[in-house]
């Protein structure tokens, strides 16, 4: 029973996700994949030598994205990838990828962690499980 006796409905989620963040191709974002293709990541995230054309920390600017940010850039680092992590903290961008949850990790416009600070280990583990 909601207020007033009445009987309380169901409201919808807030997010189109269902709490599933999607995988989004890059044509969402303004910029295309933010490694200077804007086409997208059909022909830049396949010519990537690595495997992995972009990859970004979304947050808010707090000192969880911060460390997930640093904890990122050292597990590139240490596997010896030329990638460079952005960090977006443009919250309609974060909402694109369907992040309700911050920090997020995405790696070639798919996200694969949010709502956790991963440790270095964690996200060279991570990178390792997609096969980069």
């Amino acid at each position: 029973m909601g207020l007033f006796g009445k009987k309380k409905e169901k409201e919808a989620p807030a997010c189109a996700c269902n709490g599933n963040a999607p995988e989004i191709e890059a044509e969402s974002m303004s910029k295309g994949c933010g490694c200077g293709n804007a086409e997208g990541t059909s022909t830049c995230c396949e010519e990537a030598e690595n495997g992995i054309c972009c990859m970004r920390v979304l947050g808010s600017g707090c000192k969880s994205c911060h460390e997930l940010y640093e904890n990122a850039q050292k597990a590139v680092n240490s596997m010896g990838i030329s990638v460079e992590v952005e960090y977006v903290t443009d919250m309609e961008k974060v909402v694109s990828y369907g992040v309700m949850s911050t920090p997020a990790l995405v790696v070639n416009e798919k996200v694969v962690s949010m709502g956790k600070v991963l440790k270095p280990a964690d996200v060279e583990k991570l990178l390792r499980k997609l096969g980069f």
